[in-house]
């Protein structure tokens, strides 16, 4: 591949982590938002189901992410390989690092505000 090739994957790879993003936080801000409006009291049945519908959601999410943050990085080693000789190469290739930080770090913080959502949905206040 040329390396306008890969810096065409590299966009589409991006815009995938990016639009991976939007479901999950919009689904947990929605959740925010029914709890502050009483979801916490509604019928167990209500809360274990807006519960599975948002780990359904952070699943598949988090799984999106990995994947388009391990084709980023694979894009990104091609990219490497090929001796960058644009600017904007040599920026993707020096990004890298930084794409693991939506490999882990994006779905260990929905794991943490996940727990922290049940804890309001299920625990007595």
């Amino acid at each position: 591949m040329t390396e306008h090739d890969l810096i065409a994957l590299w966009s589409k790879a991006r815009w995938h982590i990016i639009i991976s993003q939007l479901a999950p936080t919009f689904l947990l801000t929605s959740l925010v938002a029914l709890l502050v409006l009483g979801l916490g009291a509604a019928e167990f049945s209500v809360r274990v189901a807006a519960a599975g519908i948002l780990l359904a959601s952070g699943v598949l999410g988090a799984l999106v992410q990995i994947a388009a943050a391990n084709e980023g990085l694979a894009i990104i080693a091609d990219l490497r390989a090929t001796a960058p000789t644009s600017a904007l190469s040599h920026r993707i290739v020096a990004s890298g690092p930084w794409v693991n930080v939506v490999r882990f770090l994006t779905p260990g913080v929905f794991v943490v505000v996940y727990v922290a959502l049940l804890a309001a949905l299920f625990l007595p206040a």
